[in-house]
Parts: C-alpha cells; sequence; structure tokens
C-alpha cells in the first residue's frame, strides 16, 4: 500500500510539474493589413490568372518555439475576392463559383503540422470552402524567428498547396471550340501570413 501511495504521489507530481508546458502557448493574431490569401488558375488553356483575397484574419496557437505543436485556424472573407477585373470578381462572387451570398467564408483548421526538412513545414488540415471541406497539406517555409517590437513578436511564414476546384463544388466551365475548357481545375494557393503576438490576444 504505501509503494502504490508512492508511486500515485510521483505521478501526481510529475503531472502538477509538467502542467505549465500545456499553458505555455500563447494565441498569436493574424496581421490582415500583412497578410494575403493568393490564387493563380490557367485560362483559356494559354495563361495563368492570378488574383487574391483582401481580407483573411484568424489565430495561432504556439508556444513561439516549436511550430510543430501550433494549431492554425484561419479566415477568409470570400468576398473580397479581386482578380483586378469587376466584372470577372462579380462572376465569382456569384453561385456559379463562391456563392458568397450562402457561404460568406473560406476556413482552414490545422489537424498536424510536420517538420519538412531546415526551415520547412507540412501542415495538414480542414479547407472549408462553398461548404464543402476536403483535408488539403500546405508545404510551409518558415515561421522566420520573431521579431521583437515594443508591441510584442512578429513572425511570417508562406504556405502553399494545390486543390481541385471542383471537389469543393466549383464546377462552372465553358467548352473552347479549339478544344479544352476555359478555366482549368487545379487551383495553386499562397498564404503568405504575418502573426503578431500581444498581451490582449492570449486574453
Amino acid at each position: 500500500m504505501a509503494r502504490r501511495s508512492l508511486v500515485f504521489a510521483c505521478t501526481l507530481a510529475l503531472a502538477l510539474s509538467s502542467a505549465p508546458l500545456f499553458a505555455q502557448g500563447s494565441v498569436w493574431q493574424v496581421d490582415a493589413s500583412h497578410t494575403s490569401t493568393q490564387f493563380a488558375v490557367r485560362h483559356l488553356m494559354v495563361s495563368t490568372v492570378r488574383g487574391q483575397f483582401n481580407k483573411t484574419t484568424g489565430t495561432v496557437t504556439w508556444d513561439g518555439k516549436d511550430f510543430s505543436k501550433a494549431v492554425v485556424d484561419v479566415v477568409v472573407d470570400a468576398g473580397t475576392i479581386n482578380t483586378r477585373e469587376p466584372r470577372r470578381d462579380d462572376h465569382l462572387r456569384s453561385a456559379d463559383f463562391f456563392d458568397v451570398a450562402k457561404y460568406p467564408t473560406l476556413t482552414f483548421k490545422s489537424t498536424k503540422i510536420e517538420p519538412a526538412g531546415a526551415g520547412k513545414l507540412k501542415m495538414t488540415g480542414d479547407l472549408t470552402m462553398r461548404g464543402v471541406t476536403r483535408q488539403v497539406v500546405f508545404d510551409v517555409e518558415g515561421p522566420t524567428d520573431p521579431l521583437k517590437e515594443r508591441n510584442g513578436l512578429r513572425v511570417g511564414a508562406s504556405a502553399t498547396t494545390k486543390i481541385s476546384r471542383k471537389e469543393f463544388g466549383l464546377t462552372w466551365n465553358r467548352a473552347l471550340e479549339a478544344g479544352g475548357v476555359t478555366v482549368s481545375d487545379e487551383v495553386a494557393i499562397t498564404i503568405d501570413i504575418e502573426l503578431v503576438n500581444r498581451p490582449e490576444a492570449a486574453r
């Protein structure tokens, strides 16, 4: 009985001493003014159209050291899509594509982050677009070393992936007389993100 009590006491002490390790993670805010979500898609089989969403927000829960233990939660405002052509942007906001009246945001929530070489990571998570959720894997470069500022800490990272838009219900297209289609199925996505850690962000 004494031995069992000693083991229990040691286990409890270890658990209590380890508890702060799990509490060290703080909430880093996505700095929307220095973050962009961009995309590129082939048009008419001959060129690439590039655009972006002008508003990306979210949080990353992270201890500031080991990013493989971070939890990433990003929200993209679908209505802010910008390809520098108003008529095309209106079409992309319509039910043919993002249907922003019904699905105003795109979201990404990480489920696993793994090292992938010096300064590189593989980030797996759930991407939700147009009400459809699919697992995607981002190749991440960074995060950069934190920059100490008067207002807190900042880091930056860049994440890229490729998706099939049809898998998310974005199926609109038009066949070309010479063969092929107007818009390719594959879409390249790049998120250049800047995070800031301030005391109020952890509250």
